[in-house]
């Protein structure tokens, strides 16, 4: 079966980010499935032309990705693929008239990050350590990711050699294989210590492997054997709301803030191209203050208006 010109478009850019932009498999996966909710839309409407899209077509497409139940975050990584897909259409056909189409993405989507309270990463990360070699392993990975905000893929994907445990420092290794020196934790780096004493060569078996956390086999972590163990450890701590490896970045990066710490170090440390990405946690503290503000503004429940406001007041 002959594909369309839109689905050729879309590989033709996939093909693109793949060889020239060197993205990652899963990168690359995400974007075929985000593009694919473009091309099922139109279809749907019966257009067959990339070329296509007005700002009336464009509002109902936004509007589809709504009424689909997908998150916030969700639509918007859609609305990044779609809107790269077409920068690159239109430097193709030397058309730059989609930039004025592809704007519009309602406000109201926006959608602060879920987090851990610091007492409730306190009791997930002060469980008990029982002698065992998995457990050891558990509690330096979610010591780690807590300590310096990694993301997971960059968690599974240290290495040995990416430790300077010695000074308290790792290197990460990003989106597009950007390059990050991330300081480490006094209590992160103990318990690394101990893992990397005690425990991991147990894991080794006769297999040899450069990564630092590794399975009962041998072998890498996965993402998803962590986020299984994550949410395991956070049953045992009495945490309730479901988990993410997602949620201790985003709680690492607002309770930094909390404390003090300046936005331009904490997009360094998380990695973030731009510093408007990290700002969505200033509106995380800006919310916690309101809240703050609304509990205990003294002048907030007055059971009585104020004589001045009464009626013939100062007459």
């Amino acid at each position: 079966m002959a594909h369309s010109p839109m689905q050729e478009a879309i590989d033709e850019y996939l093909m693109m980010l793949q060889v020239e932009s060197g993205c990652a498999a899963n990168t690359l996966a995400a974007y075929r499935r985000d593009l694919r909710k473009l091309l099922d839309f139109f279809q749907q409407e019966g257009i067959p032309d990339v070329s296509a899209l007005t700002k009336p077509l464009w509002g109902q497409f936004l509007g589809s990705l709504q009424a689909s139940g997908l998150s916030a975050s969700s639509i918007a990584r859609c609305l990044a693929a779609v809107r790269g897909f077409y920068k690159h259409v239109a430097l193709g056909r030397g058309n730059g008239a989609f930039e004025s189409v592809l704007k519009g993405t309602p406000k109201q989507w926006a959608q602060l990050p879920k987090l851990l309270s610091e007492g409730e990463v306190t009791r997930l990360l002060n469980l008990p350590v029982i002698n065992h070699r998995e457990d050891r392993r558990d509690a330096a990975m979610v010591e780690l990711l807590y300590a310096t905000g990694l993301r997971v893929s960059e968690l599974v994907n240290l290495e040995v050699a990416h430790l300077n445990l010695e000074v308290g420092f790792l290197q990460a290794t990003g989106k597009r294989d950007k390059q990050r020196i991330v300081p480490i934790g006094d209590k992160a780096r103990q318990l690394v210590t101990e893992y990397l004493q005690s425990a991991r060569p147990a894991f080794v078996n006769k297999r040899t492997s450069s990564a630092l956390f590794l399975t009962r086999l041998g072998r890498a972590m996965s993402r998803q054997c962590f986020w299984n163990i994550l949410k395991a450890r956070a049953g045992r701590a009495g945490i309730t709301k479901p988990i993410s490896p997602h949620m201790l970045r985003h709680s690492f990066a607002t309770h930094l803030l909390d404390h003090g710490a300046d936005l331009r170090s904490v997009q360094m440390m998380l990695g973030h191209a731009s510093i408007a990405t990290t700002q969505i946690y200033t509106h995380v503290e800006q919310t916690r203050l309101k809240k703050v503000h609304d509990q205990y503004f003294p002048r907030k429940h007055r059971s009585r208006k104020h004589p001045s406001c009464e009626p013939g007041a100062g007459d």
